[in-house]
């Protein structure tokens, strides 16, 4: 009937264990705003979420948890869209959603900037042996200075594997320093490449020429273990390895050996196959490596981008527009999913 509320649900890892929101702001008062659409967080904090989560609600606005064959299994009405908040998906089966009529979106117009920075810092962090250089002064070792000389940012040759949106980004906050940039991206048209001034590669000649190789692509069946030992083994011994993007896309245990035996010269990752790594894992205690917990373009600026993003792909839906980043593109066109929208706008009476 119409009149009857639009309602989201958003997952609780956006809140501490006493309920208070940490994630700064993620624009959640356009869903209070908007005429028809009620919102509330789930009532428990989960890895994955089941029925129980999600069953009557129209959408859900996520962050961490899974979305699996269980989300859906015993689900009367299970929701029309899944919004994520950023761009990875790895944790959802899309296949699934797509045979439930689900949408799932994520957001890269939000994480772009973020992680593009972040990527940069990273470099340049691991470049002047940032994190080396603040323990000679927190240990006392002042003395040692001269041990630790960096590597200049300009003029350097810039490997990216992946030439999406925010490696794109990357490659224009990256002129002023006057680099090469060749890039890896079977999915790249030549054409947008060019205009970019980027040069692309295989990436065996990506990872052999490059003083930093920076990993920026996706986490798929085809980029798991992108970097395995024989990639690691074309670098300069001189050159670093960045992974911004997701943990599994480089061999871990082939990057501890190279590092181990000065193969290359250091790394910068944001991210690990295994989240957290295990407290005695060899890379924590190497002093030519930069870590971060997989939140170095956790900033404000992301979490209102990325925020902004996912709440326009409910208030989409809720209007009976298809939002503008979804994955699973086939679900667009099934009749079942365009019944549903229509049905919506129908029963709650929102407006675009």
């Amino acid at each position: 009937m119409a009149g009857d509320r639009f309602t989201v649900g958003v997952s609780r890892d956006f809140l501490d264990a006493d309920g208070r929101n940490v994630w700064g702001d993620i624009r959640l008062g356009e869903l209070t705003a908007a005429p028809g659409v009620d919102w509330h967080y789930l009532p428990r904090t989960t890895g994955e979420l089941a029925a129980a989560d999600v069953d009557g609600l129209d959408a859900v606005l996520f962050a961490a948890p899974a979305v699996t064959e269980r989300t859906f299994a015993g689900c009367a009405r299970p929701p029309v869209l899944f919004a994520r908040f950023g761009v990875g998906y790895d944790t959802v089966d899309l296949d699934a959603c797509t045979r439930h009529g689900a949408l799932v979106t994520i957001t890269p117009d939000g994480a772009r900037r973020p992680v593009a920075t972040a990527a940069l810092a990273l470099l340049l962090a691991v470049l002047h042996n940032l994190v080396a250089k603040d323990r000679l002064v927190r240990e006392n070792r002042w003395a040692e200075k001269e041990q630790w000389m960096g590597l200049g940012l300009t003029g350097r040759r810039i490997g990216l594997l992946g030439l999406g949106n925010t490696a794109r980004d990357l490659v224009g906050l990256l002129r002023p320093f006057e680099v090469e940039i060749v890039a890896y991206d079977p999915y790249c048209p030549p054409a947008a490449a060019r205009e970019l001034g980027v040069r692309l590669a295989d990436a065996d000649t990506v990872m052999a020429e490059a003083d930093a190789v920076i990993v920026m692509c996706a986490l798929t069946e085809e980029t798991r273990h992108l970097v395995d030992a024989r990639r690691l083994s074309l670098m300069k011994p001189t050159a670093v390895l960045l992974n911004v993007a997701r943990g599994p896309i480089v061999d871990e245990a082939a990057l501890v050996e190279a590092l181990r035996t000065r193969r290359i010269r250091g790394a910068g990752l944001d991210v690990f196959e295994s989240e957290p790594p295990a407290p005695d894992h060899p890379l924590l205690t190497m002093d030519q490596v930069v870590l971060s917990p997989h939140a170095l373009a956790w900033t404000d600026e992301m979490s209102a981008g990325n925020g902004g993003s996912a709440v326009q792909a409910v208030l989409d839906v809720a209007a009976g527009r298809i939002p503008r980043f979804v994955v699973n593109r086939e679900v667009t066109e099934a009749p079942e999913l365009l019944g549903r929208l229509r049905e919506l706008v129908a029963r709650t009476g929102v407006r675009a």
